[in-house]
């Protein structure tokens, strides 16, 4: 049974040609049945006008507009050749239906004035008044014809219009959907530049240090002994601070997944994992720069209050990645400065150095293949996210500087 009625979905045509049969017989039978009460020439009308209804109902849903101006032709066929109504004028309502329910307004407009008009012109055409009750008889079959075709029309017009309003209601599924889509990809986007941020900020940081002292380390090693050996120091100490923000990292990117699957890991983290660096480990990151040889003057000015945790996080990279860029390019007779002013509302965080500096700005926006620029690219988008400024490029009479104001009334931002 359901094949069935798949096969006669996929194939209305077959319905409506069995309809359409089926209406040229029942006009065939009453044509015989009135034969004695017919002219010759209403004979062969007629069969022509059986033939044709037989065809509107046909292929009402292939051609609908061509059948409805058929079934009119039809229509004035009968008026002019006298050819009263029959069986195969219930066509007329079918292709009324079909029309209405399209989505061709011209043809939908033709068709309702079509319904207005036809029973009129057939009660005139066909009504012979004897007296006032086959008068009145005849108001109200006309006033009843009238609405039946008002009605087929109401009815397609209402298919119409549902139709129409699944088809937008799908439209926006799929509008929805794609949106999603795009906010998903967005998404993925912004957590990989995340991730390739703090990777950065962390591996290009402490493994310049490691590099750093190994050559320093290497360089010495036959002449100074214990130099050697507080450079293999730093080397460890900055190699396992390093690993913890690692570790810390991953357990960020873990959480999510954690929690999702209902096990402890959100308790394992808050064991195992230290918290993102704040303006109170810059102290400590200072110093592992000093022992590295580079000269640093730390200040704060200002009073230090509490600050959004992305701000803090934004000021330790900044600096992070400042006094790494004077280590690698500066110089070897360079030193730094470093200022944390608190504003009323905003944090600015100076970093700046008097070696002989980097190459021209525009090198470091583009990056390269050694990695240059990526640093100034990661701490812009840093700013950028908490709402701040900053301003990047060469010192007036050499090194290089850099300023950003961070604004202290902003949600937090991820890392």
């Amino acid at each position: 049974m359901n094949k069935l009625y798949e096969f006669l979905r996929r194939h209305p045509t077959l319905v409506d040609g069995f309809w359409g049969f089926m209406l040229f017989a029942l006009t065939i039978a009453w044509l015989v049945d009135t034969l004695p009460e017919l002219s010759e020439g209403q004979e062969t009308a007629g069969g022509l006008t059986a033939v044709l209804l037989g065809t509107v109902v046909t292929l009402r849903r292939r051609r609908p507009e061509q059948m409805l101006l058929l079934a009119l032709a039809v229509g004035v066929f009968q008026l002019v050749t006298g050819v009263e109504p029959n069986p195969g004028n219930f066509a007329f309502l079918v292709i009324i239906f079909t029309v209405a329910s399209r989505q061709t307004r011209w043809a939908s407009r033709l068709a309702l004035a079509g319904a207005l008009a036809a029973p009129a012109l057939a009660s005139v055409r066909w009504h012979e008044p004897d007296d006032f009750h086959s008068t009145g008889a005849a108001v109200f079959e006309t006033v009843l014809m009238t609405v039946c075709f008002a009605l087929a029309w109401v009815l397609g017009d209402s298919l119409r219009t549902r139709r129409a309003y699944y088809a937008e209601l799908e439209e926006r599924a799929t509008r929805l959907e794609q949106e999603r889509e795009a906010r998903a990809r967005m998404a993925v986007v912004a957590e990989r530049a995340r991730i390739a941020r703090e990777l950065h900020d962390v591996v290009a940081h402490n493994v310049s240090v490691m590099v750093v002292q190994a050559d320093g380390a290497a360089y010495v090693l036959d002449k100074d002994v214990e130099q050697a050996r507080s450079a293999l120091r730093t080397i460890s100490t900055t190699g396992r601070q390093a690993l913890t923000e690692m570790r810390r990292l991953l357990g960020v990117l873990r959480e999510s997944n954690a929690t999702a699957n209902g096990t402890a890991g959100a308790a394992v983290g808050e064991q195992d994992y230290v918290p993102q660096p704040g303006v109170e480990q810059l102290g400590e990151l200072v110093q592992r720069i000093r022992d590295t040889g580079l000269p640093v003057d730390f200040r704060i000015e200002g009073s230090p209050r509490p600050l959004p945790s992305g701000v803090e996080l934004t000021a330790y990279r900044i600096v992070q990645e400042a006094l790494t860029n004077t280590r690698k390019h500066a110089g070897p007779e360079a030193g730094a400065r470093v200022r944390l002013r608190y504003g009323g509302d905003t944090l600015t965080v100076l970093a700046e150095d008097d070696g002989r500096g980097a190459r021209p700005v525009g090198a470091y926006e583009s990056g390269g293949a050694d990695g240059l620029g990526h640093g100034l690219i990661g701490m812009r988008e840093r700013v950028g996210m908490v709402g701040g400024e900053l301003l990047a490029g060469p010192r007036p009479g050499g090194g290089f500087r850099i300023s950003a104001t961070l604004p202290l009334k902003t949600r937090d931002c991820p890392a």
